[in-house]
């Protein structure tokens, strides 16, 4: 016969087993603000995505989905990247400014942008696409920077072309 003692611990087993799997599906981090809809992301690889608006309340911590697993080298935070990417205001819904417009990808050291990419880029491969939403601690913060305002929340789609 299992002793209470043993069963609580099968139970608390069992329950951080599925939470690690579940947890482990897509995203690396995610809000506890349940009223907080992140965006949708579609368009197809190579082509600019088409983000739609934002609902509820701006997440407080980083969070990060795969929209397109990439397969070539992996981004690490030494990196050099080439890349496409479209940011979103969460406050407006409203994009701000795309390199897809430019017609031409961004090239940078991953260790000298925002601290929510540094956290939020390492793991991709060539060719995939991630969304990041970042809170502005992590972004601009209370000072804003260019056209981002004062604490805002970033929405960024990110396609990396290359790693070196």
């Amino acid at each position: 016969m299992m002793t209470r003692t043993k069963k609580a611990i099968l139970i608390s087993l069992s329950i951080l087993l599925t939470l690690s799997t579940l947890t482990g599906c897509g995203a690396k981090s995610v809000s506890n603000d349940a009223t907080a809809t992140n965006p949708t992301v579609s368009g197809a690889a190579g082509s600019k995505p088409v983000i739609g608006a934002p609902e509820g309340a701006a997440p407080t911590t980083l969070v990060t989905n795969d929209i397109i697993v990439g397969t070539g080298k992996e981004a690490v935070a030494t990196s050099t990247l080439t890349v496409h990417y479209t940011l979103m205001a969460w406050s407006t819904g409203q994009v701000v400014e795309s390199s897809w417009d430019g017609g031409s990808p961004a090239t940078f050291p991953l260790s000298g942008v925002i601290a929510g990419w540094q956290q939020g880029i390492p793991g991709m491969k060539e060719g995939g696409r991630r969304l990041l939403v970042i809170p502005a601690e992590l972004g601009y913060g209370a000072a804003g920077g260019g056209p981002i305002g004062p604490n805002e929340t970033l929405i960024f789609v990110v396609d990396v072309i290359s790693v070196s």
